[in-house]
């Protein structure tokens, strides 16, 4: 079996943190159980480019129980978590491309190593698999039938893709997933993200100005985590519905040109291209320690403040200190990625659960309705949404109620009035 990881003896130790995170998985482990049984994704080559966790590692065991021959590699050079990696290669045998901190030419190397097991389908996490597929890897787009992509930024892309003609499979967006976006987003990011911050840094929010930039469902979670934490939290937005949510949830909201000048913390989670730019950067104060929590590092102009810089070092793991001609110090954190998967561990288990739980059963409909599918980027089947949300609230011990066949039958009507 072809893999590449770090250490191969730290398959011990992954084994055990992925028992852990399984235990808050029920929702995953009910339809691995139902996988083991039906195997309906027998004989399907699947290829996975996504964050090696935990939970990734639960998802990736719950496919191959289903039947599936499942490749791995990192969506992420800081996000992947080596135990785990050796962990999926030696107990699983599922061969697993990734090792933490690698550069983007062994990412890439990585990615194309996956590519040439020749997957059917296609599960992403922010679109190199599937744009590395489109451009430099052709050749093999008529052995693939369908695929899913985790998050916003990757649904960006495709959709743009999509739009442009030159999408050449059907895939669903897993991210816009009531059970996804809603959760993992807002709870998962949230948490997540000042864990990772706070792990870098071991700095106190209570009492400090934290910017945070945009405001859809992770900056939404982000800023109740930094409030409940003590911060005076300020938002930046383009979008004005989402300026004016913030604004009646009690956030301040002002130009990223204005809270430049006054925070302490800022964090970046629009999927969007320079958003702290050269020009903010320059106004900051002395100290200013600056993160992103979107997918990639491109939210941050790191060119721009290396033409401000006269030197740099690592402070702390996952702190760089640029010093700026002025003696003014900016820290940026895990080298602009990810900070919730570089520092910390990314998102409870619990909230991947549901995402997960997402991905098989899109998945299991992708393999059952590819071929009548149109080259382009489809919704989570509604159906599988709820069935996620009511076995989450089962797992939890938790019940609500049903219509009334009353109830039912008013709401299909037009005649039953006042």
């Amino acid at each position: 079996m072809d893999f590449d990881i770090k250490d191969i003896q730290l398959a011990e130790e992954g084994k055990l943190r992925i028992e852990w995170a399984n235990q808050s998985m029920p929702v995953l482990n009910r339809i691995r159980k139902r996988f083991e049984s039906e195997k309906p994704l027998n004989g399907v080559r699947l290829g996975a480019c996504l964050h090696v966790t935990t939970e990734t590692a639960s998802l990736m065991q719950t496919l191959k129980a289903g039947g599936a021959s499942v490749f791995l590699c990192a969506s992420n050079p800081l996000s992947t978590q080596d135990d785990v990696a050796a962990s999926l290669v030696k107990h699983d045998e599922i061969p697993v491309f990734a090792i933490k901190g690698e550069d983007n030419k062994t990412y890439y190397k990585h990615i194309n190593s996956l590519l040439d097991n020749k997957p059917q389908y296609t599960m992403d996490d922010g679109a190199d698999l599937v744009s590395t597929l489109h451009s430099e890897r052709s050749e093999l787009i008529n052995e693939v039938k369908g695929g899913t992509e985790e998050t916003t930024t990757g649904i960006i892309r495709l959709r743009s893709m999509a739009a442009e003609g030159v999408l050449k499979y059907p895939i669903i967006a897993v991210n816009d997933a009531q059970t996804k976006h809603f959760f993992d987003n807002r709870y998962g990011t949230g948490q997540s993200t000042i864990d990772g911050i706070i792990r870098a840094t071991n700095r106190l929010l209570a009492g400090t100005h934290f910017v945070v930039c945009g405001y859809g469902w992770c900056g939404r979670g982000l800023a109740m985590r930094a409030r409940g934490m003590g911060a005076n939290v300020i938002v930046t937005e383009v979008d004005p519905v989402a300026a004016l949510e913030a604004v009646m949830d009690g956030f301040g909201v002002m130009p990223i040109e204005d809270a430049a000048k006054i925070g302490d913390f800022f964090c970046t989670v629009t999927g969007n291209i320079n958003v702290i730019r050269k020009e903010h950067f320059n106004v900051m104060k002395d100290g200013a320690i600056i993160s992103n929590s979107g997918h990639f590092n491109v939210e941050l102009d790191l060119d721009g403040l290396k033409e401000l810089t006269k030197s740099t070092r690592y402070v702390r793991p996952f702190v760089e200190e640029n010093v700026l001609e002025d003696g003014r110090r900016i820290n940026v954190l895990g080298e602009g990625r990810l900070i919730n998967l570089a520092a910390a561990e990314g998102h409870p288990s619990s909230v991947m659960d549901m995402s997960f739980a997402n991905q098989a059963l899109s998945i299991e409909y992708m393999v059952k309705s590819s071929v009548s599918l149109e080259k382009n980027v489809y919704p989570v089947p509604e159906k599988i949404d709820m069935q996620i949300a009511k076995e989450k609230l089962a797992a939890m011990g938790v019940t609500i109620d049903d219509l009334t066949p009353e109830q039912k039958e008013y709401l299909a009507s037009w005649t039953m009035g006042t």
